[in-house]
């Protein structure tokens, strides 16, 4: 926790808990100032600043309703009062994500456009944010490119029709990351990680999961730790750009008509 040189901030969305934390919290341990996004979390965000914070980084929370954003103008005030607060943001992780069960038969237009919203909308829209950021710092300032990892999931490569809103979603992330990076180079490297299992969802078993995490070509998924760390390679992979990182253990390899959560009692 104690890097030779502070990095730019790192803006994670969702961090105050599950797999964002841990990023949150790796990429402390490699000298960003960390920018803790929450929507209702306050009590967990302060948690995880306060972590950082013991361990000699720096962080601060941030509230933001991805479901509601304001309009752009209302958009740069946020970033700017972030910015002004901790600094330039030269990592985004969109990670916050709604994960809600439907099928192609039962999914309705407010379940598509929950997911839609929150899982495509908001990360690009934030993406943007980070872009109109880059543009207006002062020519004469050195502003190394920014870099922005969207978190999608390896049922992309591997899909079934289980949480039907939540993949489309994801699937359309997944082109956003590709056109990004082709659009808004060189001010901005555009990145996917897609991880396999790598926490229990609501309602699954510590058994089940540990099944579920066991059936892989490797004999186990992704940990939140191994999706940290790739989140964090990346973040300083200069010569990377519009690339997916399949972080699951090989799961993506063998294709299941369900998801692991019907797949294991």
């Amino acid at each position: 926790m104690h890097p030779p040189a502070i990095r730019p901030v790192a803006l994670i969305t969702g961090a105050a808990k599950r797999l964002g934390r841990v990023i949150a919290l790796r990429l402390a341990a490699d000298g960003w100032r960390v920018a803790v996004h929450h929507r209702q979390s306050a009590v967990e965000a302060q948690g995880v600043v306060a972590q950082i914070q013991g361990h000699g980084g720096l962080a601060q929370a941030f509230t933001l309703d991805l479901d509601q954003l304001p309009a752009d103008d209302g958009l740069d005030a946020w970033w700017q009062d972030l910015e002004a607060a901790l600094g330039p943001v030269g990592l985004l992780v969109n990670n916050a994500a709604r994960f809600e069960f439907d099928l192609a038969t039962t999914a309705t237009q407010e379940t598509l456009e929950g997911h839609l919203r929150s899982n495509l909308v908001a990360p690009i829209r934030l993406i943007q944010a980070l872009h109109r950021s880059c543009m207006r710092s002062p020519s004469e300032t050195p502003n190394p490119m920014a870099v922005v990892i969207n978190l999608l999931d390896q049922k992309l490569v591997n899909p079934n029709p289980d949480f039907f809103g939540y993949t489309i979603s994801k699937a359309g992330l997944d082109h956003a990351t590709r056109l990004m990076a082709q659009a808004l180079a060189p001010q901005l490297r555009v990145l996917s990680v897609s991880p396999g299992i790598s926490l229990p969802s609501a309602g699954q078993t510590d058994e089940a999961f540990a099944r579920a995490h066991q059936e892989t070509p490797l004999g186990g998924s992704s940990t939140a730790d191994e999706v940290a760390d790739a989140v964090a390679w990346l973040a300083r992979a200069r010569a990377v750009t519009g690339a997916n990182l399949l972080v699951d253990g090989g799961q993506h390899l063998r294709p299941s008509e369900r998801d692991v959560i019907f797949t294991t009692p």
